[in-house]
This record gives C-alpha cells, sequence and structure tokens, in this order.
C-alpha cells in the first residue's frame, strides 16, 4: 500500500492523505473516509520516509534524573497530556540524578535525533551551559531556572520561606532542615535559602546551622534526621526538601519514640501521595507539575513551529497543605 492508493480507495486526493498523517487540515468527512481506508488496510505511513521528506522525527526527547518520583512522574503527564495531541511522541530518558547521563542525552539529542528537548535538569555546570547554548535542537528546561534559557519553573524559595514562617507561627522555635545539594539550584539551594531568611528575620539566625544534607531518598532522609537530632536533641519542627526525606524523618522520629506532631512537626514539599498517606497527613507544598510539564511543550512547540517562543520564562506559584489548619 501506498499514499496513491490509499487516496483512490478513499476517494480524496493524494495531498489530503498526506495532510491526514501529518495533522494538517482537511474537512472532517475527508478524514473520516481516509481514517476507515486506513483502519481496513492496516496502513502505516513509512516513519523513515517522512523524515526524509520533513526533516522532522516527530520525536520529543525528555531527560529526567529518575522515574521513580512523584513530582517527575507528574511532569511527565503533563508532558505526555500535550504530545499527545499535537502528533509526536516522546524519547524518554534517565539519567538517575547523574549530571554525566544528562550532558551525554543532550549530546544524543543534538545529533538530530529529536525534534527538540525537554530537560528536568538537576545542575548546571559549565559544561551543561556550553552544551545547551551550543544545541541543535530547541531545548526547554523545567524545574530549574537558567538565565538566557527557556525555561518552566517554580517559586521555590518563597514556598521554603512562607513553610518555616508558618512553622515559626505555629510556636516552633527550635527547627531543623534536611536539604538537597547545594548545586541543585530549586530543590536545593532555593530551599534552603528561604528556610535561612525566614528564620533569620524571626530574630532566630542560628537555625540556618540545624542543617544536613540528604539524597532523594525515603532511607536517606531517615538517616540524616538520626544526624541532626543527635546533634541537636532539642528540636521542635523539622523541615525537608521533599516528601520522601520527610517520611523518612518521621520513620527515625517515630522510630525512637518520638511523637509525631506533638513533640517534632515534620513537613515536606512536592504534596505526593505519601505525605497524604501519612497519619497523620504531613505538611507539604503543591506545586504545579502537570501544569509545567504542558507549558514546557508548549513553549518547544512555539519553537518548532515559529523559530522561538513568546515565552521565555515562566514561573509557577505554589502553595501550602497544612492539613492540620483544615480539621
Amino acid at each position: 500500500m501506498n499514499i496513491a492508493e490509499i487516496a483512490e480507495m478513499a476517494g480524496v486526493s493524494r495531498a489530503a492523505v498526506s495532510r491526514y498523517f501529518n495533522n494538517g487540515y482537511i474537512s472532517e468527512e475527508k478524514r473520516e473516509a481516509i481514517r476507515k481506508v486506513v483502519e481496513e488496510t492496516g496502513y502505516r505511513p513509512s516513519i523513515q520516509a517522512q523524515m526524509l521528506r520533513t526533516k522532522k522525527t516527530r520525536m520529543i526527547g525528555v531527560i529526567v534524573p529518575k522515574v521513580a518520583s512523584a513530582s517527575i512522574g507528574r511532569i511527565v503527564e503533563g508532558i505526555l497530556s500535550v504530545l499527545n495531541e499535537s502528533g509526536y511522541q516522546m524519547l524518554l530518558a534517565v539519567t538517575q540524578n547523574d549530571p554525566r547521563k544528562e550532558l551525554e542525552y543532550l549530546s544524543a539529542f543534538h545529533g538530530k535525533q529529536v525534534d527538540g528537548v525537554i530537560l528536568a535538569a538537576t545542575v548546571f555546570t559549565p559544561e551543561h551551559k556550553r552544551m545547551l547554548k551550543n544545541s541543535a535542537v530547541p531545548v526547554v528546561v523545567v524545574g530549574q531556572y537558567l538565565a538566557g534559557q527557556c525555561a518552566v519553573y517554580h517559586d521555590d524559595y518563597h514556598a521554603t520561606y512562607e513553610l518555616t514562617k508558618l512553622f515559626l507561627e505555629k510556636g516552633r522555635q527550635r527547627l531543623g532542615f534536611i536539604g538537597a545539594i547545594r548545586q541543585d539550584q530549586a530543590a536545593g539551594e532555593d530551599r534552603y535559602r528561604g528556610f535561612c531568611d525566614a528564620v533569620q528575620e524571626a530574630g532566630h539566625g542560628e537555625l540556618a546551622d540545624h542543617y544536613t544534607i540528604a539524597e532523594f531518598t525515603v532511607a536517606s532522609g531517615y538517616e540524616k534526621a538520626g544526624e541532626l537530632m543527635k546533634k541537636y536533641d532539642n528540636l521542635d519542627g523539622l523541615i525537608c526538601a521533599t516528601d520522601s526525606m520527610a517520611l523518612g524523618a518521621v520513620r527515625y522520629l517515630r522510630g525512637h519514640g518520638i511523637k509525631v506532631p506533638e513533640q517534632i512537626l515534620v513537613a515536606g514539599h512536592g504534596d505526593s501521595e505519601i505525605a497524604r498517606m501519612t497519619i497523620p497527613p504531613l505538611i507539604t507544598v503543591h506545586y504545579s507539575y502537570e501544569k509545567s510539564g504542558e507549558i514546557a511543550v508548549q513553549m518547544l512547540m512555539e519553537q518548532l513551529g515559529r523559530g522561538e517562543s513568546a515565552m521565555k520564562e515562566v514561573k509557577l506559584g505554589c502553595h501550602i497543605v497544612d492539613p492540620g489548619a483544615a480539621s
């Protein structure tokens, strides 16, 4: 089967069949006629022929740090919700939180394996910045801010600033913080900076030292909570950079006979399922992860269609989820 035969069977022009397979405009009557023939014959257009003709792969590369992450899963869902309506497919690359793998995938995608890239970056090394600047395909960063780069990100600083103020207003004056690596601008640097500024303004600047760095896992949250408690045994509040860390901290505290939240109030970031399943549910921060994925694709599509995006940077807001306030 070829396009000419499909056109003859459907009673339409070859141009109409071509527009059908390339998501171009045709009348509903012609679209339905072509669809019926395609279903009856099982015809599938040659991807290689389309690539040679249009110079487009109809593939979008998506680089993420891991798949076992509620936030990444929601970003990917947002990406797919737009891609599925745009006639594009997704090529997912998982780096396992290794910045070197990010560079490897960027290099592979730079070789025109895809039409564009969405990068959920962890850090931005000089090599990252150089590769992004010289990329042969458009790239949109999601989850982090990088000057001069199309990016969708959240207000991580104010999220933790407001969360810390909430703890202080609840009378928790001896706070600890479990953070991410500072090279991670959003989850690491910005969230810790929000904590530091809030305690400093409240006259408790010494609390900024009640700080440790964990990996993005429950096990690491457990371990680092133990380190903080051994060093500062009088804590009454613990703010964590992610919900996974917070769940690990809760497990450590309860395993050592410390009541949560009566003795120590614990909070995370991400508004994930595990935050809601904890008894009582954790205080957390809700980020619009799905929306960030949707906007990232829209920005990328603008670049693919016009060569540039009308939106260079989009900062999304967030809000605190405090189950105790609703009761």
